[in-house]
């Protein structure tokens, strides 16, 4: 069980994710265009099942264990404060693009590892 949990933050912040590179995704800056895509969504992933709330809450499951966390919006990047299953993943600024029902972070303002999540109702 240590051996997946020591996993897990890849998985939640990306790295393990295969994304083709001629998938179009459209990059969003504003917090009025995020907050449209992921209201009323759960972003979910192998293993994973997240809300990111207007409010400024992250909460969820990856794998046995909560998530939970803060955002907010900074100079057109998702920033976080998360926590999952009692450690501390740190603060991260994230670039974010959509592509339909699929959402994509990629950590350190666009320049880090990438996590793709499906948007479901």
């Amino acid at each position: 069980m240590r051996i997946f949990k020591e996993f897990l933050p890849a998985l939640l912040l990306g790295g393990l994710v295969a994304v083709p590179v001629n998938a179009e995704y459209a990059k969003i800056d504003k917090l009025s265009e995020f907050n449209e895509v992921v209201q009323g969504k759960t972003l979910t992933r192998p293993l994973i099942r997240l809300q990111v709330t207007p409010s400024g809450a992250i909460k969820g499951r990856g794998a046995a264990w909560d998530v939970t966390g803060s955002w907010s919006w900074r100079d057109g990047y998702f920033c976080r404060d998360l926590n999952w299953g009692g450690d501390d993943l740190g603060y991260n600024c994230q670039e974010v693009r959509v592509n339909g029902e699929k959402i994509r972070f990629t950590s350190d303002k666009g320049s880090g590892d990438s996590a793709e999540f499906n948007l479901k109702p």
